[in-house]
């Protein structure tokens, strides 16, 4: 048996932007949907929504059959999460707050089987090998892995040079979100300032020949970084775009000023 690829790692080598879908909903059945729209990938969100890491398998078998690649963020960059994500077949992995190239290393190491690294083997228990059926896995898991680190603080664009140029790597992300309250403007990541120090980090990573991505739900942004060289970009929330939806459905049939303003407590 041969071993998945990894198209989402594939799709980076393109030089048009690959668009994706943060999904945040914690189920395989909210996954499955989004998996059929058409996205060229889709983010399982491991640090802000509702999961474990039983839920993100069952959300990985649910998109499994469809052609919208997954990516997993972990919640943290523990070595011993990132070993079960892996176990669990997870083969694009992001890892947020990483702030300089010590941490970038470390969770290169997080993803390589000794000599290379400190992954753990799971053998025949785990779906990542396939229950041993994929041969030779541990000597090539390497090769359809994918990496993406999270800069989004002030300190790490400052190391964003250095994170980048991490061999084992394969992508940077900026989190416009934290990187505001980092920058002291707490929900404002159009901030003049905010958006320098994003330039430059899609500017740097990108010097250094990595793909760099974005999250941008708003059409005039996800546009803008396209523009300039980001090369996978997080268009929508699952979360979100049902709730826009629903604010609008109703809103056919209620007064603008009522809408989204009746929730009850109870």
């Amino acid at each position: 048996m041969q071993m998945p690829t990894n198209s989402f790692k594939d799709a980076l080598k393109r030089t048009e932007p690959q668009y994706g879908l943060w999904a945040g909903f914690g189920t395989g059945y909210a996954a499955e949907i989004c998996a059929t729209t058409g996205y060229d990938w889709m983010l399982v969100d491991g640090e802000h929504a509702p999961n474990s890491v039983p839920s993100i398998l069952a959300q990985l078998q649910a998109v499994a059959p469809y052609a919208t690649a997954p990516v997993v963020r972990a919640v943290n960059q523990d070595p011993a999460l990132i070993k079960q994500l892996l176990d669990i077949g997870a083969q694009t992995l992001m890892v947020p707050m990483v702030e300089t190239a010590e941490q970038a290393e470390a969770l290169v190491r997080a993803m390589r089987y000794p000599p290379h690294g400190i992954r753990g083997v799971g053998g025949g228990l785990v779906r990542a090998t396939r229950w041993d059926g994929v041969a030779d896995y541990l000597a090539t898991a390497h090769e359809e892995l994918c990496l993406i680190v999270q800069v989004e603080s002030r300190r790490g664009v400052e190391n964003a040079e250095a994170i980048a140029a991490v061999e084992g790597v394969d992508a940077v992300f900026v989190g416009p979100a934290d990187l505001s309250v980092s920058m002291e403007h707490p929900g404002d990541p159009g901030h003049a300032e905010v958006q320098e120090a994003i330039e430059q980090v899609i500017r740097t990573v990108r010097a250094a020949g990595k793909p760099v991505g974005i999250l941008a739900p708003q059409e005039d942004d996800a546009r803008r970084y396209a523009s300039l060289g980001c090369h996978f970009i997080a268009v929508g929330i699952d979360i979100s775009l049902l709730r826009q939806a629903a604010i609008a459905n109703l809103g056919r049939y209620r007064d603008p000023d009522q809408t989204a303003s009746t929730s009850r407590l109870y």
